[in-house]
């Protein structure tokens, strides 16, 4: 008895709103702390959040049956699939005055081209990060894929560089070094960036797609092959801690992929209301730029340049000027199982060997 009463005791204490949640499925590190407190006073409702590490991830935890989730951040490669299995709700855009506020540019994506089921988010380049100094003082260029794909450029370097644990991103910059288009589909392409890999990899440090950002920044990293955003943050890591050195962006001259996030809701979403509410109250121009201003992330929304740092809004791996939009290229969905199922077995074949 006694034990029922404090629990009874323990729940009238809660606040009214507990049971009212948000479940956010994300990318780590990708809302704003801010935002999400601002939201759950406004809403009187929690964000529970939980983290994917890739795309494939994403994919995987829905096809084993996940449920529980109203809101996810898939990128451009496979919203159109996610669209095709019925796994999203469409949008009631009536609940989001605040979309008016993305850029037209942004909104015309093939994957979803009235944008019944996405809004797009944020952006990051995927290009190389390097330490200014090391690189200079070794008379490395870091404005091409050479230095991630050259043995003679890598020898200088050997034990110092990281290329992404992602099939598709070193794919389509291997092929975008070796001149073809970063989504070919081609078997020869495919065979020839497996080759230039694996002469490449004796020279890299590993595979990551975890910590090389910190790696980089603590200075055990000369060069890395990582997404903007990633960069961003290791650059703001040096600068405030005053480590002698100084961190860049190099989008090299034979190109480089970019890849647009969006705001999805879950065709099961146990909360669509929620879902709703957030997106609308996220693409407000000043709670969008702080995403941006924490982790240096591309954004679409126009109604936040205003907010955004001017250091940030300068640099152009980040928002690109014309010249350099030229040569960014979007990975596209791979059209059929056929296809992914070639990826899968071409990653664990250039990883073994």
């Amino acid at each position: 008895m006694r034990q029922w009463l404090l629990a009874l005791t323990l729940l009238a204490a809660l606040p009214a709103w507990a049971a009212d949640r948000l479940h956010l499925y994300n990318w780590s590190d990708y809302m704003a702390p801010e935002a999400i407190t601002a939201f759950e006073a406004q809403c009187r409702c929690q964000v529970v959040q939980s983290y994917y590490a890739d795309n494939e991830e994403l994919l995987a935890k829905l096809a084993a049956g996940a449920k529980g989730y109203d809101l996810m951040v898939p990128s451009t490669e496979i919203l159109g699939g996610l669209i095709k299995q019925n796994l999203l709700l469409p949008l009631d855009k009536a609940q989001l005055p605040n979309l008016k506020n993305i850029g037209a540019g942004f909104l015309n994506n093939p994957a979803d081209p009235e944008g019944r089921y996405s809004v797009p988010y944020a952006y990051t380049v995927t290009l190389i990060g390097y330490n200014e100094q090391k690189l200079a003082e070794l008379g490395v260029d870091p404005n091409s894929w050479a230095v991630l794909f050259d043995p003679q450029v890598l020898q200088k370097i050997k034990g110092r560089v990281t290329a992404l644990d992602s099939a598709r991103e070193l794919l389509g910059a291997a092929l975008m070094y070796l001149g073809h288009p970063a989504n070919s589909l081609d078997p020869a392409h495919w065979q020839e960036a497996a080759a230039l890999i694996r002469q490449a990899k004796p020279y890299w440090a590993a595979f990551n797609a975890s910590n090389y950002m910190q790696q980089l920044a603590a200075g055990h990293l000369w060069v890395v092959h990582g997404y903007s955003s990633d960069i961003f943050q290791a650059r703001e890591d040096v600068r405030q801690a005053g480590r002698g050195f100084s961190i860049g962006f190099a989008l090299p001259r034979e190109g480089a992929l970019v890849g647009m996030d969006h705001l999805v809701i879950h065709r099961n979403a146990p909360r669509p209301d929620l879902a709703h509410q957030f997106i609308d109250f996220i693409l407000e121009g000043r709670l969008s730029a702080q995403l941006t201003n924490l982790i240096g992330a591309g954004n679409p929304n126009l109604a936040a340049r205003e907010h955004i740092r001017p250091d940030i809004l300068a640099l152009t791996a980040i928002f690109p000027d014309e010249q350099t939009l030229a040569r960014l290229q979007v990975p596209e969905e791979l059209p059929s199982a056929r296809e992914r199922r070639a990826l899968s077995r071409w990653w664990t074949e250039v990883k073994a060997r």
